[in-house]
């Protein structure tokens, strides 16, 4: 239970007089965390100062290929540890001595555990490093079943979806496709592409708005208030109707500590029966209010000078929110906007 985490970390911690433990799982994709109550705070502001970028450990740790718990001794010298800018952080609050490990897993990601220790009481001593190297096993095994654990709620959310005839995937790290429900497959190559660095959509246009969305999101985890959904219109092709992809982040209470998934990405087909009003098409493309209206006036059918007069404003005004509503809509034609925008209602929905 990834709730568990802080609690285990805490009595960990304790074994060795600490002032707190440290979970970390990061690749180069993103690094996700967990401490114990009592260094809650610190790791704040460890991590939204830039401090982990800066922190020798990671490197010192892979460089030295120890296969167990190792204290700063094993890593650094004494002068390193004087004058090193990360372990200054750490003295100021009172800290500065550790003892952790290091381990990679199938999943990709690699798993750090770090127990702090206050500096006045000095450096770990041997004894109890071989104490926490008798748990280290029994760490790795729940690293590697929570990551397991994370992939089968990966596809099982993905398989919901098909449920009621959506296709969807569940993406990783920057983008990369980590489970996909059949609909989604039957998408590829002809829609998107499973690609390497990350899921690409075939579409140029649709493309840069998914890596902008991907982005967004990115941001996201950063900003907890900047907004984290978004809506990507794709033109009809050939004989496949108008759709939209919207990418969506799992949120920490959906996802295991150790689970890879950073996005949802969910493909409707556009409903033509209906004209979307101002309020879904504000949500969906983050249109303003202005820019909305003109959208929904063009998808009736609607000149640029009749929604012009209809509001009181002149026709260059409407001209120049209709450009708005192409770049967000990754769109150049209205005739193509009257197709994406026939209708945006989720099936079954009323």
């Amino acid at each position: 239970m990834p709730e568990l985490w802080p609690t285990v970390l805490g009595r960990l911690s304790g074994l060795i007089d600490g002032a707190g433990g440290v979970l970390f799982t990061t690749n180069l994709d993103r690094m996700r965390w967990e401490a114990s109550p009592d260094i809650h705070d610190t790791m704040v502001e460890f991590l939204r100062d830039g401090w982990a970028e800066k922190n020798p450990r990671p490197t010192r740790m892979r460089e030295s290929a120890l296969l167990g718990f190792a204290c700063d001794h094993d890593h650094f010298s004494p002068e390193e540890l004087a004058s090193d800018p990360v372990y200054e952080f750490y003295r100021r609050r009172g800290l500065g001595w550790a003892v952790g490990t290091m381990f990679d897993v199938p999943s990709g990601d690699t798993i750090i555990f770090s127990f702090e220790r206050r500096h006045e009481i000095g450096p770990v001593d041997r004894s109890m490093i071989g104490f926490f190297d008798s748990l280290r096993p029994h760490l790795a095994r729940a690293a590697l079943l929570g990551a397991r654990r994370g992939l089968e709620k990966a596809r099982a959310m993905a398989h919901v979806l098909a449920e009621v005839g959506l296709p969807a995937a569940v993406l990783r790290g920057p983008g990369r496709l980590y489970a996909a429900n059949p609909l989604f497959e039957a998408l590829v190559p002809e829609v998107c592409r499973d690609r390497l660095e990350r899921l690409a959509f075939t579409d140029p246009a649709v493309d840069r708005l998914f890596a902008d969305g991907l982005e967004m999101l990115a941001q996201a985890r950063l900003q907890p208030d900047a907004r984290s959904v978004c809506s990507i219109p794709i033109p009809a092709q050939n004989d496949k109707v108008p759709m939209i992809v919207h990418v969506l982040p799992v949120r920490r209470t959906a996802q295991d500590f150790f689970s890879l998934a950073s996005a949802l990405v969910v493909i409707t087909p556009v409903d033509r029966t209906v004209v979307p009003n101002a309020e879904l098409l504000t949500g969906l493309f983050d249109l303003t209010p202005a820019e909305a209206r003109v959208a929904r006036g063009i998808a009736a059918g609607l000149t640029l000078d009749v929604i012009g007069k209809d509001v009181g404003v002149a026709r260059d005004t409407v001209r120049n929110q209709l450009k708005a509503v192409f770049a967000k809509t990754g769109l150049n034609r209205q005739a193509d906007l009257v197709a994406l925008l026939g209708g945006l209602t989720l099936p079954g929905a009323d």
